[in-house]
């Protein structure tokens, strides 16, 4: 081989070695210390919280560089099919938003969440706020993040314009629900096509009639839901009716919130949650709130309250030990404060005060006396639930095809059937085309 042939096939070799090096250099340049960060995907039903908790979520980054979080709502009435689905189909996200009381059971009875009693700080969180995330086994899978507050929001100028002053009592609401409706403003936003607005609404009126002895009653078994305290309770749904919009069963919540948008309605029941939401969408509006009705029998403020949804990991998360770490960070204060000011909602964690006057308010109405959201926290177990069951019937109630004693038979029959069911286990869901 002659000397100028040797040198073509160096030069070639040297081509493809500086080519390749070069490749290579591009290709890190384009790394930097990105190729080495881990991305988690974290689910959540609230599309309305996504710009704080991305705020949130931002202070974590901040601190673990290594790490990012996706946070990726879904609609409410979405979410736990799309979820159930995820989780069976093994395709499922890293951190999810759960279901308080027996959704918590049941996804972690079926094997998909990790235990997070050795993560610091969460066993320092109350006990009480715990029991909602807990499976069968006592173990708990999930960050409790508040405890909601069942209430009524009303519009101040609506109220100082008919001169009314703002309702303690169940005859002072409806006193004062006459009043607006001789004046052709509707007294309670109020949707029913989604049949779990009617249980909230029945949620946050009924403990002033039933009282806080009821619910005992009901734990204990000395009571059920045949009792005449909740006879008593289903006539004021059935009386609170006349002051509701006209076919509200056919509204869906967001009809209902555009009426309060709208000055249409004075007020509207709904979870404390809503009030970033109004702040948010009408801030010019001042807005009150109420947060319970005084018991019939006691005179005190009944406030409806549960733990709302925690966070956990799955099981199947090909990274949970950043996962962890990010539930780790939801157990401190840190998170706890830039919740709560975030969102403006009472944090599960200790020693976080909130700075919104009308969620400290709500905070000390709850703290003072509080009856719990008896269908869920108490009727969520079975397939169905008790609770869907009672808001179903609620709504046949309302259209006239069932009475108030067929609907509780009916509710009753179905917790005694759900008391001796086992664990539901999660199947995919499909959906109808």
């Amino acid at each position: 081989m002659n000397k100028k042939l040797i040198y073509m096939i160096l030069l070639m070799v040297f081509s493809i070695v500086s080519v390749g090096c070069s490749s290579d250099s591009e290709k890190g340049a384009g790394k930097s210390s990105s190729d080495d960060t881990v991305e988690l995907e974290m689910y959540s039903w609230r599309t309305e919280d996504r710009s704080a908790y991305e705020k949130i979520i931002e202070e974590f980054e901040n601190e673990n560089p290594d790490i990012k979080i996706n946070f990726q709502p879904y609609e409410s009435t979405e979410y736990n099919t799309i979820l159930t689905n995820s989780l069976v189909s093994g395709t499922g996200p890293d951190i999810v938003q759960i279901r308080p009381y027996s959704g918590s059971r049941t996804i972690a009875d079926n094997g998909y969440l990790v235990a997070l009693d050795d993560v610091p700080g969460v066993l320092d969180i109350d006990e009480s706020y715990l029991e909602a995330a807990k499976g069968s086994d006592g173990h708990v899978y999930g960050v409790p993040l508040t405890l909601n507050a069942g209430v009524i929001f009303y519009n101040q100028t609506i109220f100082d314009d008919l001169g009314l002053e703002v309702p303690e009592t169940w005859d002072e609401l409806i006193e004062v629900s006459k009043k607006m409706k001789e004046n052709d403003i509707t007294p309670i936003a109020q949707g029913g096509r989604d049949a779990y607005l009617l249980s909230m609404l029945h949620g946050v009126i009924s403990p002033s009639a039933y009282g806080s002895d009821y619910v005992e009653d009901v734990i204990d078994g000395t009571a059920d839901l045949q009792d005449d305290r909740m006879v008593k309770s289903l006539e004021r749904m059935e009386e609170l009716a006349e002051y509701l919009p006209k076919d509200f069963i056919a509204l869906d919540d967001n009809d209902a919130q555009a009426m309060f948008y709208a000055e249409e309605a004075a007020m509207y029941i709904n979870g404390d949650y809503r009030l970033e939401t109004f702040e948010t969408n009408i801030p010019d509006i001042p807005i009150g709130v109420i947060p319970g009705l005084k018991d019939d029998s006691s005179g005190e403020v009944s406030v409806m309250n549960w733990v709302d949804s925690s966070y956990g990991v799955v099981k199947d998360s090909n990274h949970p030990e950043e996962a962890l770490k990010f539930i780790e960070f939801m157990a401190t204060q840190e998170f706890g404060q830039l919740f709560s000011d975030n969102l403006n909602r009472v944090s599960a964690i200790e020693g976080v005060t909130a700075d919104h006057e009308i969620v400290q308010k709500i905070n000390q109405a709850s703290e003072a006396s509080s009856t719990p959201y008896l269908m869920l926290v108490h009727f969520g177990d079975g397939s169905p639930s008790t609770k869907t069951i009672f808001e179903d019937a609620l709504q046949g109630m309302y259209l006239d095809q069932i009475t108030k004693e067929e609907l509780l038979k009916s509710a009753q029959e179905n917790a005694d059937r759900a008391a001796e069911e086992e664990v539901e286990e999660l199947e995919m869901i499909e959906e109808d085309d």
